[in-house]
């Protein structure tokens, strides 16, 4: 049985990140008692199906979580679900929660994710009909809206817009998407991706609306959407809104107990922020990877897992740097993209297959190494890159580029 008071570790969070360490130090057998704080009434779950098979309904929401309920239990923790942390007393390390009661913790890790940005203009915080998606709430009330006919608008061209527009198209829905900036996926991909997932969503019948700048939202006689206001003086008609632009870190929490942040906790490379008694893991860090040589925000579940897992051995007391080129991935209609490291700062790019064909990948390269690999419905692609792309490997662009030449023989 685990160890009761002091000895107690504390996670705040209920995502992937916070669920992956607690499964990780019952796997090793962690000898003290956890006790993990949610502020929604689920034990930790898995957030990417929230925006594809979750929102299409072909995924039941018991599938979400990570383990039962019952595994953590049986292990002899706790789960504290539907509880906020309100505050951090580091000098006598106790947490005072939403029902205010007070919590001892010897070891604490925060995984307080993020939440949706919102949208500051007249009407985004007024009228009904306008969504967010972050948690299986906001999926559940965005889906009971999915009616066929009804004219939905996206606000923002990122993975989460444009996974939501793949779905609701199929629905039956008319789908419009709004994108201030130039193409879609802008701050992630190239250009070729961007055209490619443009072409797949306006031959699906979804618009698309390019450099369209939202500057409000109009209502109707009952408080409800009934239209988006665009810069350039016009409206779009809308029975209901999805706004996707990205998230912001929870870091108030970590904030008020004077923990340093800077668009994230600061951590270490072993997920341990300034007080020792406190890690931090996923999307709320600014952290520390050895795979770059800035700290980073990263946003997504690949960092999560890895974090929570360089978090455990960190408490165990077996410190693991945390060194790992990211990773992502999109599901959007019949398209699977899979993304390793990150393009921005490449000066060459180099194209496999063809887009025209439906599988194809582009290598992202900088000073003649590989940075990055996007792979279209192309897994061989992705799984070499994704190799190369640690390796931090020189690599000759016209053998990427050549179909003739295996890519698994450049490893």
């Amino acid at each position: 049985m685990a160890n009761k008071g002091r000895d107690a570790t504390v996670i705040v969070g209920g995502g992937h990140a916070a669920g992956t360490l607690l499964t990780t130090l019952i796997q090793k057998q962690w000898p003290h008692e956890v006790v993990l704080i949610g502020d929604e009434p689920h034990p930790p779950y898995q957030r990417p199906p929230l925006s594809k098979d979750y929102l299409a309904g072909k995924m039941e929401r018991e599938s979400l979580y990570l383990k039962p309920r019952s595994v953590y239990e049986n292990a002899g923790h706790r789960l504290r679900l539907g509880e906020r942390v309100e505050h951090i007393d580091r000098v006598n390390k106790t947490i005072k929660l939403s029902d205010q009661s007070s919590l001892g913790y010897d070891q604490l890790v925060l995984a307080t994710g993020s939440r949706a940005r919102r949208l500051n203009v007249p009407g985004a915080d007024d009228l009904e009909g306008i969504h967010y998606l972050r948690d299986i709430a906001d999926t559940d009330a965005l889906r009971g809206q999915f009616v066929p006919g009804q004219r939905l608008v996206i606000v923002g061209g990122g993975y989460i817009g444009l996974e939501v527009a793949a779905i609701a198209v199929k629905g039956g829905l008319k789908v419009t998407v709004l994108e201030a900036a130039g193409r879609v996926m802008q701050r992630v991909t190239g250009p070729e991706i961007s055209a490619f997932f443009l072409a797949k969503h306006s031959n699906a019948g979804v618009e698309v609306r390019l450099d369209t700048s939202v500057t409000g939202f109009e209502a109707d006689g009952d408080g409800h959407v009934a239209g988006v206001a665009v810069a350039d003086g016009r409206t779009v008609p809308a029975d209901l809104v999805l706004v996707s632009i990205g998230i912001t870190p929870e870091t108030a929490l970590a904030e008020s107990a004077g923990l340093p942040c800077d668009e994230g906790i600061l951590v270490d490379e072993y997920a341990r922020s300034d007080d020792p008694a406190i890690l931090a893991i996923g999307d709320c860090t600014r952290h520390r990877n050895l795979f770059f040589e800035q700290p980073q925000r990263m946003e997504s579940v690949a960092n999560a897992v890895d974090q929570a897992r360089t978090a455990a051995a960190t408490l165990m007391g077996n410190d693991k740097p945390y060194d790992a080129a990211p990773w992502f991935w999109s599901n959007q209609y019949d398209v699977r993209l899979q993304m390793v490291g990150l393009s921005k700062d490449h000066d060459e790019r180099v194209v496999r297959g063809n887009p025209k064909d439906g599988a194809f990948a582009v290598f992202y390269m900088r000073e003649g190494h590989l940075i990055a690999v996007d792979a279209v419905n192309l897994p061989i692609a992705f799984m070499v890159g994704k190799k190369l792309v640690y390796q931090r490997r020189d690599v000759d662009a016209e053998a990427l580029s050549d179909p003739d030449i295996e890519l698994k023989s450049l490893l």
